[in-house]
C-alpha cells in the first residue's frame, strides 16, 4: 500500500511539474530570475526612444530560453496562437523600457494566444510603468520589482482586470 501511495504522489508531482513547466503566463523564476543592463541610469532609460533602439538577442539565446523551458520551439503547443497566428514572443520579464538586459536570464517564452494574460497585455503595463518611472511617480527600483514579481498586479492597478 505504501508503495501505491508513494508511485501515485510521485506522478502527480510529475503532472504538477509539467502542468507548471507549461504555463508561461509569468516565467520560473529559477531560469528567468531577471536582469538590468548596469550603469543605465533612469535619465537614459526615459530618454532613449524604445524600439527604435538596438534589440541584442539572438537566434541562439531564444532556442537556449526556448529549451530551458522544455519546448521545442515556437510551435510548440504551449505557444498559443492569437488570432494573427503568432505563438510565443521571447520576451524580456524586465523590459528594456525599464532598463532590462538582452540576456537569457532575463528571457522567456511567452504566449500571444493565452486568455486574458497574454504577450500583448504585458506589453501595455511594460509601456505603463515606462511612462510612471518617468512621470516621477513610481521609482525604477519599484517598477522593476513589480514587473519581476508578477506584471498582472500593477496591469490591474493601471487597467482593471481584462
Amino acid at each position: 500500500m505504501r508503495i501505491f501511495a508513494a508511485c501515485a504522489g510521485a506522478i502527480m508531482l510529475f503532472a504538477m511539474g509539467s502542468a507548471f513547466a507549461r504555463d508561461l503566463i509569468l516565467p520560473d523564476p529559477a531560469l528567468t530570475p531577471g536582469a538590468v543592463r548596469a550603469g543605465l541610469s533612469e535619465a537614459t532609460i526615459c530618454k532613449t526612444k524604445w524600439g527604435t533602439d538596438a534589440r541584442h538577442v539572438s537566434t541562439a539565446m531564444k532556442a537556449q530560453v526556448f529549451q530551458s523551458y522544455g519546448l521545442s520551439g515556437n510551435n510548440d503547443p504551449a505557444c498559443v496562437r492569437d488570432k494573427s497566428g503568432r505563438r510565443c514572443e521571447i520576451d524580456h520579464l524586465i523590459s528594456r523600457e525599464l532598463g532590462g538586459a538582452d540576456e537569457v536570464k532575463n528571457l522567456w517564452p511567452e504566449p500571444y494566444g493565452t486568455t486574458p494574460w497574454n504577450a500583448v497585455r504585458k506589453d501595455r503595463v511594460e509601456n505603463r510603468l515606462h511612462k510612471e518611472v518617468c512621470a516621477g511617480n513610481i521609482s525604477l527600483a519599484e517598477a522593476r520589482k513589480e514587473i519581476r514579481t508578477d506584471w498582472r498586479v500593477p496591469y490591474k492597478r493601471y487597467f482593471g482586470n481584462p
